[in-house]
């Protein structure tokens, strides 16, 4: 099996990686949760996306999003594990390796996330609070998580 992590900005994605992570994207968030929504909302072009490649493929994907793109925070979005790659540790590496990233590479003082409600355990083992009381969007509970960290 081989692994490896791939993080580019989108002007670095060539067109195969592209439409790659959205229809990945598109397969877990819109067919799969059986939820139509704009998942092309104009964010990707500012933000980095980090993936891990199994075999190949995408097994888990997220991407950060800039303040200047969103609400004001680094805020890590669209985070996902692809069916096939489920049950073997690689959210936790993804979320692991995305705080990283903020934390130590760009010491990143706070990140914001929008996490589905039946996840908020598991973004609260990172260290994120809940900020808000539980929320509808697209038909799904979310709730809006803060981590305070040691790179700001």
């Amino acid at each position: 099996m081989k692994m490896r992590w791939v993080r580019k900005s989108f002007d670095e994605l060539s067109k195969e990686e592209l439409y790659r992570i959205l229809m990945t994207r598109v397969a877990v968030f819109v067919v799969e949760q059986e939820c139509p929504y704009p998942e092309v909302d104009g964010r990707d072009q500012d933000s980095l996306h980090l993936w891990l490649e199994v075999d190949g493929e995408i097994a888990a994907y997220c991407r950060i999003i800039s303040p200047e793109n969103v609400d004001g925070h680094y805020t890590i979005g669209r985070v996902l594990v692809t069916e096939d790659h489920r049950g073997k540790g690689y959210a936790r590496a993804l979320m692991t390796e995305a705080v990283r990233v903020l934390e130590e590479e760009w010491k990143v003082g706070r990140i914001f996330l929008h996490g589905q409600e039946h996840l908020r355990h598991f973004y609260g083992s990172f260290g994120f609070e809940e900020i808000s009381d539980v929320y509808l969007e697209d038909g799904i509970p979310h709730v809006d998580m803060i981590k305070q960290t040691a790179g700001g």
